[in-house]
């Protein structure tokens, strides 16, 4: 069984972050002060402090896209990845990358998309239909 990990980083306004991580992303907020705020992302644990984001640049290449480095993002089943992008894309969220199937038929097929929260920080979600595939090479 894997461990949660836990992830603190700067969001601009926590009113608009409570919008996206609990409205759009589903997941449930945790403890909270007027400076952060705690949310259950799919098993994990981030904090969303007030404050200026991490800078981030499209330096990473995933196929033909430019994303942006770095990055954090996690691995979903294939039906929790689609259920959350039909969400982000009704919510009208812009995709760095959008939904795109990568290695079909080879090793490690997978879904993947990039997109940015309200504060522009950086978020790759990964959908696997065979989680034994997540490592493979």
């Amino acid at each position: 069984m894997l461990m949660p990990f836990h992830f603190a980083y700067h969001v601009r306004d926590l009113d608009e972050a409570r919008h996206f991580y609990g409205d759009i992303l589903g997941c449930q907020e945790g403890r909270s002060t007027d400076t952060w705020v705690d949310f259950d992302f799919f098993g994990h644990q981030i904090s969303l402090h007030k404050g200026e984001p991490f800078s981030n640049s499209p330096t990473g290449k995933v196929g033909d896209h430019m994303v942006p480095m770095p990055h954090f993002g996690l691995v979903l089943d294939a039906e929790r990845f689609s259920e959350l992008a039909k969400r982000l894309a009704d919510a009208g969220v812009e995709f760095v990358m959008p939904p795109s199937l990568r290695f079909e038929g080879q090793p490690g097929e997978q879904w993947t998309m990039f997109f940015r929260d309200p504060s522009g920080n950086p978020i790759e979600v990964k959908g696997f239909a065979d989680q034994s595939q997540i490592f493979a090479s």
